[in-house]
C-alpha cells in the first residue's frame, strides 16, 4: 500500500508486483497472528553510527570505476510481518528520485519489492508497506535511489528510513 502522495498507478503496480508475497504472509499472519495492536520498530542502517535510524544523502552521479551512493541498507534482527520504507524529498526544487527496493535474505537471494520514479514535492514525501517474507529469513532491507540509466535526479537530496512492524 502506498501512502502520500505517491500516485495511485504506482499503488496499482506494485499491488500486482508483491501479490504472491502478500498472499503468504497474509496466510502466515492469519494463522500465527489473532487480532493485536501492530508494533513497528525503526531499522539501523548499516554503517551507521547507532545514534539515528534516519538517512539523509545527497544523489550523486554514478561512477563507471567506483561505487555510487545510491544503496542504503538497514539491519533486520527480528522477524517481522510487513515493512514500512519511508521517503522524505529534502531539496527545495521539485525533482523524480528512482527508487527500487530489496528484501535481502541470509542465503544470499533477494526480491525486489518496489521499483518507480516517484515525484514527491519539495519538503514532502510518503512511505510504502511492504509485506515480510516468511519463507525465507530477511537480514536486510535495502534502498537504492538513483539510476544510472536516469540521471535526472543527480544532485537532489533525500531522507530515508524503514520500520520492521509485527
Amino acid at each position: 500500500m502506498l501512502m502520500g502522495p505517491f500516485s495511485r498507478a504506482a499503488s496499482c503496480r506494485f499491488a500486482v508486483a508483491a501479490a504472491s508475497a502478500v498472499a503468504a504472509a497474509s496466510a502466515v499472519l492469519m494463522s500465527a497472528h489473532p487480532a493485536s495492536a501492530e508494533t513497528c520498530a525503526f531499522l539501523q542502517p548499516v554503517g551507521g553510527d547507532g545514534t539515528s535510524p534516519v538517512v539523509s544523502k545527497r544523489i550523486q552521479a554514478g561512477n563507471p570505476f567506483g561505487r555510487s551512493n545510491w544503496n542504503t541498507d538497514f539491519f533486520v534482527t527480528a522477524p517481522y510481518a510487513r515493512y514500512k520504507l519511508f521517503f522524505t524529498a529534502n531539496s527545495s526544487e521539485s525533482a523524480s528520485y528512482p527508487i527500487e527496493a530489496f528484501l535481502k535474505f541470509s542465503d544470499g537471494s533477494n526480491l525486489r519489492v518496489f521499483n518507480q520514479t516517484v515525484t514527491p514535492r519539495p519538503g514532502t514525501g510518503g512511505h510504502i508497506t511492504v509485506p515480510g517474507y516468511p519463507a525465507k529469513t530477511t537480514s536486510q532491507v535495502n534502498i537504492k535511489v538513483g539510476s544510472g540509466s536516469n540521471q535526472a535526479a543527480t544532485g537532489f537530496s533525500y531522507r530515508i528510513s524503514v520500520q520492521g512492524c509485527r
